[in-house]
């Protein structure tokens, strides 16, 4: 297997959709094929995937010298390999399976996290670091001078992760979550571009690299690469 992230496109809707279901089980209203269409198309807006993509399978050609039963033996046979390797879940082989998604809107000099979000089979693997470090390297990329968000008062581990790259709690927003009334704590950095911060961003981001080298394996062919925040 083999992971990268890129831009989000039109074709991971239907994927962005099952997966932010997922993960805001309670959101309303809830985001809609159009509006993440829309999105997509904002030129404020930019908007990432996490995706795992299957290893290249070799092509089942036909064979005149097997039989018939032999081929359909073949094909069963590598059926069952596939299942037994992906799961009931992963998609057929050269397809690309959304793990995880993020997004950000920059305004000004200010870029404002909109979602990040990964798969609960894939929580606790460093994906939701590995976006975050794409969405600040994004950020940067577009000349952003600071990163804020809303964080759900509840939610310890986002808010672990954040403090970890240096954002801090700096008001709050009463029963801003409209399917509980929950509090949401706001969160942004320091100046991104002083010289502390890029040296601290630079020493996590070669320590999440250590500790999640699978992430950072690319398919033959291709490069583990981060989004580029410049491209139209």
């Amino acid at each position: 297997m083999a992971y990268l992230i890129r831009r989000m496109e039109d074709k991971d809707i239907p994927q962005v959709l099952q997966l932010d279901h997922e993960a805001y089980p309670t959101q309303w209203p809830r985001p809609t094929y159009s509006g993440i269409k829309h999105e997509l198309r904002n030129r404020l807006a930019r908007y990432i995937v996490a995706v795992k993509q299957a290893e290249p399978q070799p092509a089942l050609m036909k064979n005149n010298n097997n039989s018939g039963l032999q081929q359909a033996l073949s094909y069963v046979k590598h059926l069952f390999d596939h299942d037994r390797f992906f799961g009931p879940e992963q998609p057929r082989p050269n397809s690309e399976y959304i793990i995880g998604m993020a997004g950000f809107w920059i305004m000004v000099d200010e870029a404002h996290i909109t979602t990040i979000a990964t798969r609960e089979v894939y929580r606790r693997q460093g994906i939701g670091e590995w976006l975050l470090i794409a969405v600040i390297e994004t950020a940067l990329e577009l000349k952003a001078n600071v990163i804020t968000l809303e964080v759900r008062a509840s939610n310890k581990p986002a808010q672990e992760l954040y403090q970890k790259y240096a954002f801090k709690h700096v008001g709050l927003r009463r029963r801003y979550y409209t399917d509980n009334g929950e509090d949401a704590l706001i969160m942004t950095t320091d100046t991104l571009t002083s010289d502390t911060f890029k040296s601290y961003f630079e020493k996590l981001k070669e320590a999440h690299r250590k500790r999640w080298t699978d992430l950072y394996t690319a398919m033959p062919g291709t490069t583990a690469a981060m989004p580029q925040g410049g491209r139209p």
